[in-house]
Parts: C-alpha cells; sequence; structure tokens
C-alpha cells in the first residue's frame, strides 16, 4: 500500500510515523508513506497556500490550484487510480468497517485541511471521499490523517504480525474487545480471573467472549444493535444482564444508558 500526505505542516507526522508498528511497516516494505508540503506546489513565488475567501469573512480559504497540482504530480507517480481522501467534518465518520475499506486500497492520498476551510471545489472535483473522524473541532486535517493511517496501516496483512491481533481488536467483531491482564498475579489485592489461570483454552474462551459482551453492553451499547451476534451470544447478554442488576436499575431509573 502506498499512502500519500498533502499538507502545509509535513513535519507533524516526523515523530508518529518513525515510530512503533508505522516505522516497522515501512522498514518491511508493506508500506510506504509519503508526506508532501503543499507549499511545494504553489504557483507564485510567495508559495502561497490560502487567500481570502470571496464574499468577506473572518479568515483564510486554502486555494485549490496547490491541491490541484499536487495530485495530479503524484497521479503520474501512481500506476492505479487513487482514493482520494478528504479530511473534513462534512465527511463519513471514520469507523472500523471504513478501515477495513480503505486497507483494500493499492494507493490512497489524503489532503489535510487548515485555517478557515478548503476550496468548495477540491470536495467536488478533486476528493473521492470525505471523511471526519469525530464531531468536533481541530485546527487541521494532520491529526486525523494520522489517526486513518494507523488505524487503515494496521490492517495491511503481515503488519501486526499475529494474524489474531487485529481480530481481537475492539470493533473487529461489532463489539469491544475483552479485559487484558498481564504479572503480577496479585497487586495489593487486586487479583486476575482464575479463568486466566487455569489453562483450560475453551474456558478462556468462552470468558472472553461473555467479558467483550459484558464492556460492550456497559459502555458502548449502541453497537449491540449492528454487531452479529450468535444465539449463544443473546443467552450470555441476558445472564450479564442479570448478573449486573441492569433490570432493576433500568426499572428504577438508575441505568440510562443509550441502548
Amino acid at each position: 500500500m502506498r499512502i500519500d500526505v498533502l499538507t502545509i505542516f509535513p513535519q507533524m507526522f516526523s515523530g508518529p510515523l518513525h515510530c512503533s508498528i508505522l516505522k516497522r511497516a515501512q522498514e518491511q516494505g508493506l508500506v510506504e508513506i509519503n508526506v508532501h508540503d503543499l507549499r511545494d506546489y504553489a504557483q507564485d513565488k510567495h508559495r502561497m497556500v490560502d487567500d481570502y475567501p470571496y464574499g468577506g469573512g473572518p479568515g483564510m480559504v486554502m486555494k485549490i490550484e496547490p491541491i490541484w497540482h499536487a495530485v495530479e504530480s503524484l497521479k503520474k507517480e501512481i500506476e492505479k487510480t487513487p482514493n482520494i481522501l478528504l479530511l473534513t467534518p462534512h465527511g463519513k465518520t471514520f469507523n472500523q468497517e471504513l478501515a477495513w475499506e480503505i486497507a483494500q486500497e493499492q494507493n490512497i492520498i489524503l489532503i489535510c485541511g487548515r485555517y478557515e476551510g478548503i476550496d468548495q471545489r477540491v470536495s467536488e472535483n478533486i476528493a473521492s471521499q470525505h471523511i471526519s473522524i469525530g464531531d468536533f473541532v481541530l485546527t487541521g486535517g494532520e491529526l486525523p490523517a494520522l489517526v486513518v493511517i494507523d488505524a487503515v496501516v494496521r490492517l495491511v496483512p503481515g503488519v501486526l504480525g499475529d494474524e489474531d491481533s487485529a481480530a481481537g481488536d475492539s470493533f473487529y467483531q461489532g463489539i469491544l474487545d475483552h479485559p487484558h491482564y498481564t504479572r503480577p498475579l496479585n497487586f495489593k489485592g487486586m487479583e486476575v480471573p482464575s479463568v486466566l489461570l487455569s489453562g483450560n483454552h475453551q474456558k478462556i474462551n468462552e470468558w472472553r467472549r461473555k467479558e467483550s459482551l459484558r464492556q460492550t453492553l456497559l459502555f458502548r451499547p449502541d453497537l449491540l444493535k449492528k454487531a452479529f451476534l450468535a444465539e449463544q451470544d443473546k443467552k450470555l447478554l441476558k445472564d450479564i444482564i442479570r448478573e449486573e442488576g441492569l433490570d432493576e436499575r433500568r426499572k428504577s431509573g438508575e441505568y440510562n444508558k443509550q441502548d
């Protein structure tokens, strides 16, 4: 997979892209990540990438020309037509399902906005997909771009090494991950669940599935509406609701989480 990033602050990527999994993925040749300074594609001597908005108003607007020239230049280097992702509040909310879709692409270009916004013609004529990482305000598209890169790259075959690592992640199966424990066995009276010490892998797997469902029910019950649940999962959920006393708490109005 090849990923190209268009930004006016390329230095924001130097740290995250050269650490941990992202670093190893590049060193192993599984992913190629290139960060481009949009100012290099500006057509004037001052390397201007923004200008005043037509119609007046506060702030500056990113110009279409540098973005257009950057994308056209990259297309000449890339064999297949790239998926051009614009990081914008107007985009589809990024989630694990969307990360999987993007991970199937061979080439993606991420466009990072700044200032008051980006000339609308970029959205309408250059971008092939619009992505938002949530309903909150950031100063630019660089951090969202890093979020997308991190989530997508770890899904590229071979990046994590252990194929089961991604499969066990939260959201992979539509629900949250189960709790994890490591040494010490007992810390200030807080003990590791005994089933994890039993050596009985069937029992351990059953416990992990049930606790995944418990975590999802307690913290993200909205995910259960669209998750694939087997009949055994539904039985486990009934057990969890009883164990947590959720029916009684709902009746009393104490438990008002979304479900």
